[in-house]
């Protein structure tokens, strides 16, 4: 960056300050979990000694004891009711399989329903009981920097550049799904180099300056000239002013005299140079001077040839001949060009006409500046500071325009900037719970829907207090989901909810699938994308993502799912005549992220059902036990579906699997790119599968219908995804009140999707703020 080494020391003890700010919080962010609420009286009627510790022991130890415990999961450690107090992870895992049917595993010996009642009615009662009728905890949010898209967002928005300098970070660290969340997202040494580069890039794209190095150059060839004779091309001067020409040259010396060269502008001789220059070491040889504005011919003239080749005295002996590089013209210098770019005239909006302006200009640009920066408004003391960083660079020579370039340089690397900050008021009572500031309301606002930081309309409610006010925030969440900028809801939250991320790193084996191709890649992409904005943008039934009877095609993808009628690059909105397809899982997107290479797989697409539509994500499978690889499946034999249900026969795997390869065996019908198909290879596809409980289905289609009609089930899923993305952090377990408010309200106002958003937006995880206890401090 340029300016002096104390600012940029300063810059660095700030950021020391910050990290010790950051883990301070982030420890603070771990303790202090409130208490549940104690269990009723009705819950006396199970014991852990008497009922749960039996049960236990009698019906899942055979599996889940020891070091090769089916999931992982040892029981033994869970042996007191203290231990499964601190443990209501692992005891919602096992509410969760008991209540589904899925555990004990068939085959294995069954308790009576009695019996499985009486633990699920303890668990519920004593581990997981929370009292949803008083006030609601509202968790906190750890203090966290800006991802790479939400810092290329704010900078678009912030500054008005089209430039995504976060491209080059490191990537973002990702902690349940999602890349913003507090908890985990790290700051490697290596991004706050990143983070000074690119904040000198992105103002050198914003700000231009008169500085003689920031001045435009336009450039022209030369030639070699082997006689007398020029090198020169016509330049365009666009306004009156200082101009720097310049002569890229070198020589070929021979003679008693080096080569020599006059520069010309039209009719005017402006120098001449002896260009001692050489082949290895080219020169520039410069003139600055004033020129009126209009076209002028600027030439660089070869005046001294000399040419002995059989001259006896070897120091007059030679060739000499002059070669020029290129002409250049740089300027003007000292004045702004007349076409000033939009970021320019919106972030400088004066100019000071005398040295005593400086300060009081450069405070009309950065007091507002900063305060969208920071998304709050800026103190005096920090515009202060800004400031002197203006008149330290003007000062040293500098114009004013480079003063405002590094004081914006100063605010792009303030952790106010790069991290959004909830800073609690002192003093505080421990576990105080606070309704946050409008402008901390309007950021998280923001920064959920568009991974940006508030508009001037978010801006004005915020300075004004009304956010909440008269329906302010219920208009606010429906402008901002039908705003262009929504469209990073799709990239942010449907990228890493649907895997489509890791689309663009699944390579189909080319010998078995020659059709596929990168411009089926990336109409695969854009049909969910365009699927998920329509939901969006329509406000439609969150129901459609299971099941609807449109889809978005360009030629290509029409091709790939044989829908007739549709020709173009365009993508444009089809309404889908058959059963084949409808909702997420006939898109082939999805189907291609849960494929391998050569064949489908039922586990991957049944795990994907399962964790992004049901909420029920498996366990991961025990020590030991291999995947169905291509190798090892060569000692099975059938179809895939009797490789797999030979596979499964291993105690270890069938629990699990059981529902899992069901789910995904319903989409059979598609290939591993998402094509439809009846056969694989010789064999017919079955399609059919029965669920835990019973429900049975013989194709995709039937499949959709079962999976529709586990409405709160899918309910519950999106909403936790979706505020967990809109929080920044993993849910915990007293957020279940706040879950089940949603889920109900948004059943009750139709499933709309912007009832999901309001729903999450009016929550008091979203509005309020836990505070830390004083001897966190």
């Amino acid at each position: 960056m340029r300016f002096c080494s104390p600012c940029q020391m300063r810059l660095v003890r700030r950021w020391a300050t910050l990290m010790a700010v950051v883990s301070a919080v982030l420890s603070a962010s771990l303790q202090g979990d409130p208490p549940l609420e104690p269990a009723p009286a009705s819950a006396a009627a199970a014991s852990f000694e008497n009922d749960i510790k039996p049960f236990v022991t009698k019906y899942c130890f055979e599996c889940h004891q020891g070091e090769k415990s089916q999931g992982g999961l040892a029981l033994e450690r869970y042996m007191t009711e203290a231990e499964v107090l601190k443990h209501r992870d692992v005891a919602e895992k096992i509410l969760d399989n008991l209540e589904s049917g899925l555990m004990p595993p068939e085959g294995k010996p069954q308790p009576t329903d009695a019996e499985r009642q009486r633990v699920i009615g303890w668990i519920e009662a004593h581990v997981l009981k929370i009292n949803c009728d008083g006030p609601i905890d509202p968790g906190r949010v750890t203090i966290r920097r800006l991802n790479r898209s939400e810092y290329n967002n704010t900078i678009r928005d912030l500054l008005g550049v089209d430039f995504r300098p976060a491209d080059d970070f490191p990537s973002d660290d990702v902690g349940y799904g999602f890349d913003n969340i507090g908890d985990v997202i790290s700051l490697p040494p290596v991004l706050l180099e990143r983070y000074l580069a690119a904040a000198e890039k992105i103002t050198e794209r914003a700000i231009v300056t008169p500085d003689a190095d920031q001045a435009p150059i336009k450039s022209a060839p030369g030639k070699a000239l082997a006689s007398v004779g020029e090198a020169g091309s016509d330049f365009e001067f666009p306004q009156t002013g200082d101009y720097i020409l310049r002569v890229r040259a070198w020589a070929d010396q021979a003679g008693p005299e080096p080569a020599k060269m006059t520069c010309r502008l039209g009719d005017q001789e402006l120098q001449t140079v002896d260009v001692e220059a050489v082949a290895a070491e080219p020169r520039n040889y410069e003139m600055k001077l004033k020129v009126e504005a209009g076209k002028r011919h600027f030439a660089a003239k070869f005046i001294n040839d000399y040419y002995k080749p059989d001259d006896p005295d070897p120091k007059l002996k030679g060739d000499r001949n002059l070669y020029v590089d290129r002409l250049e013209v740089q300027g003007p210098i000292g004045v702004l060009p007349e076409n000033l770019p939009a970021s320019h005239t919106r972030l400088v909006t004066c100019r000071p006409s005398e040295p005593a302006l400086v300060a009081d200009c450069a405070r009309v640009i950065l007091r507002p500046l900063a305060g969208r920066a920071f998304r709050r408004p800026a103190t005096d003391d920090e515009v202060s500071g800004l400031v002197r960083l203006v008149e330290l660079v003007v000062s040293d020579g500098s114009s004013f325009e480079r003063g405002v370039q590094v004081a914006v340089q100063g605010i792009l690397v303030s952790p106010q900037f790069l991290f959004r900050v909830e800073l609690d008021p002192e003093p505080h009572n421990s576990q105080a719970v606070r309704t946050l500031g409008d402008y901390e309301l309007a950021t998280r606002l923001s920064y959920f829907l568009w991974s940006s930081l508030p508009d001037d309309e978010l801006f004005r409610l915020a300075e004004a207090g009304t956010l909440r006010h008269e329906g302010n925030l219920a208009a606010q969440v429906r402008r901002m989901l039908k705003d262009p900028k929504s469209s990073a809801l799709v990239e942010d939250f449907a990228g890493q909810w649907l895997q489509l991320r890791t689309l663009r790193l699944i390579n189909p084996d080319k010998a078995q699938f020659p059709q596929f191709d990168e411009a089926l890649r990336a109409a695969m992409e854009t049909e969910t994308k365009m699927f998920f904005e329509a939901i969006v943008r329509e406000d439609r039934n969150l129901f459609d993502f299971l099941d609807a009877d449109f889809t978005f095609v360009n030629e290509r993808l029409a091709r790939h799912y044989e829908i007739p009628g549709v020709t173009g690059e365009q993508f444009q909105r089809v309404t889908l005549a058959t059963a084949q397809r409808g909702g997420l899982l006939g898109q082939a997107s999805i189907l291609l992220v849960t494929s391998n290479p050569t064949r489908t797989s039922p586990v991957k697409r049944g795990k994907w059902v399962l964790e992004n539509l049901l909420n029920a994500a498996p366990p991961p499978p025990p020590p030991g036990v291999p995947e169905l690889s291509e190798e090892k499946d060569k000692v099975l034999s059938g179809t895939l579906r009797q490789r797999m249900e030979q596979h499964r026969a291993n105690p270890a795997c069938a629990a699990c699997h059981t529902q899992m390869d069901a789910l995904g065996f319903g989409l059979e019908n598609y290939d591993p790119i998402g094509a439809w198909r009846v056969k694989d290879g010789t064999f017919d596809i079955d399609a059919s599968g029965t669920l835990p409980g019973g429900a049975a289905f013989s194709s995709p289609a039937e499949l959709r219908v079962i999976l529709k009609s586990r409405q709160n089930e899918f309910r519950r899923c999106l909403a936790e995804k979706l505020l967990t993305f809109a929080l920044g952090r993993g849910l915990e377990y007293y957020d279940k009140c706040t879950v089940d408010q949603i889920a109900r309200h948004v059943a009750a106002n139709h499933d709309k999707f912007s009832a999901l958003v309001l729903e999450i937006v009016q929550s008091d995880p979203f509005q309020k703020r836990r505070g830390k206890s004083g001897d966190e401090r």
